[in-house]
């Protein structure tokens, strides 16, 4: 009796668990295509596609500007319909652009593949999973709750990731011998892989999560516009909007390790792709590490620690003072900074519950937060394309990173800022 005692009460753990592991599946899973992707694979894909840099990062901003536009109406849509819906269609409709990926494109047709891209991840998909996480999380428990949302995901980008390279390496004859053709069916075969996950990462949210039905009561009858204007008349949903801009452009600019490997470095295509993958390895203990933190200390607190420490090691990588040294000092830097910066990706959502943000109007929060707090994938693409374009070598990355430096300080700022008006709303 007591082994099934104990058997039941583990499956019990497991159930419990599900929900929130079907959410980090899906949370990475919708942006597999993408930009996990070319994060990991960026110099195959400029080789195969036969792009630059710039028109790379033109095919990101076709992907932001529809965004924009997503989240803002997305918001509403996540306060009056079920999330596990919203989600499982998005992700299904996000693998079917996979399908396209696959046949390498041209470039004019990898700039629309972006813009449907930009709908079918944003606009029935990304409001969904932040209110999915914050009543899964409860009151307390919020650093948590999105923290291992963070950290799931990225342990799951870099498992995945870093096994799309070995699936990339064992699919080609060896580097020195591969033709471009080669490359390019090897590149087919991983868009192949990550479609099937992103599939299955649908099947699995419709069986594990629960039904959350929207809040009853005056909230749900009112017109999908009263959430949009109750919540842009908080002043804390524009910080925080703010803040998430500035940490968005961290995260943005890791895009950049892998190509900084191939053109500083002298590495190879599969040796600068493990090089961004160990740049992906530090995002599951800092989210989540920094959501525990967050729980402890306050999660507005830990995010100026974040950004401090992302400040500071953006300073020294602009800076160059670190190229004339070991190489292991270099990606001790990257990948401290990246610590910093995945941190910030599990904080700077939980920050509602100390914002006072109320529940029934998360979804509407998190589209205005949403519209200006990812316009980086508006703008970040086109302006990493030219400065690494017009800049070839250690300059252009240079000036990336002090991008970066600046991001961090303005970002600080405003959740100093964010930290006063919370403890004003909660005074009054």
């Amino acid at each position: 009796m007591s082994f099934l005692s104990s058997a039941a009460a583990g499956a019990r753990r497991f159930l419990s668990w599900l929900p929130l592991a079907a959410l980090i599946l899906a949370g990475e899973a919708i942006f597999f295509l993408p930009f996990v992707v070319p994060r990991v694979f960026r110099p195959t894909m400029l080789d195969v596609f036969g792009v630059t840099n710039l028109q790379l990062g033109v095919a990101f901003s076709a992907y932001g500007f529809v965004a924009v536009v997503a989240y803002f109406f997305g918001g509403p849509l996540a306060d009056r319909f079920e999330p596990r819906r919203l989600m499982s269609t998005a992700l299904i409709a996000t693998a079917a652009g996979g399908l396209v990926l696959s046949q390498i494109p041209g470039p004019s047709a990898l700039l629309w593949l972006y813009g449907y891209w930009g709908a079918s991840t944003i606009l029935i998909f990304w409001a969904a999973l932040i209110r999915a996480t914050r009543q899964l999380g409860g009151p307390a428990l919020q650093g948590s709750a999105f923290g291992l949302l963070d950290g799931g995901r990225g342990l799951v980008a870099a498992v995945i990731g870093s096994l799309a390279v070995e699936a990339y390496a064992w699919w080609l004859p060896s580097e020195a011998e591969s033709t471009l053709a080669q490359r390019a069916d090897a590149f087919a075969n991983v868009v192949g892989l990550f479609t099937v996950v992103t599939v299955l990462a649908a099947v699995l949210l419709m069986v594990a999560l629960p039904k959350m039905l929207p809040a009853a009561g005056s909230a749900a009858k009112a017109p999908l516009g009263r959430g949009v204007w109750e919540a842009g008349r908080m002043p804390v949903v524009w910080l925080q909007a703010l803040i998430v801009v500035c940490a968005y452009v961290a995260y943005k600019g890791l895009d950049d390790v892998s190509l900084y490997a191939r053109d500083v470095l002298r590495f190879d295509e599969i040796a600068a792709a493990q090089a961004s993958t160990y740049s992906m390895w530090m995002r599951p203990p800092a989210a989540i590490a920094a959501g525990l933190l967050a729980d402890r200390i306050g999660a507005v607190r830990a995010t100026w620690i974040s950004f401090l420490l992302m400040g500071i090691g953006s300073t020294v990588l602009a800076s160059g003072g670190l190229y004339g040294h070991a190489l292991v000092w270099f990606f001790l830097t990257i990948l401290s900074t990246s610590a910093a910066v995945f941190a910030l990706r599990g904080l700077y959502f939980a920050i509602m519950q100390e914002g006072h943000i109320p529940l029934r109007y998360t979804g509407s929060a998190v589209g205005i937060v949403s519209v200006i707090g990812y316009t980086p994938d508006v703008f970040m693409g086109p302006l990493m394309g030219y400065l690494l374009d017009s800049a070839p070598g250690r300059s252009g990355h240079q000036q990336l990173f002090g991008v970066l430096a600046i991001f961090s300080l303005v970002g600080l700022l405003a959740t100093f800022g964010f930290g006063q008006l919370a403890r004003r709303r909660a005074s009054a």
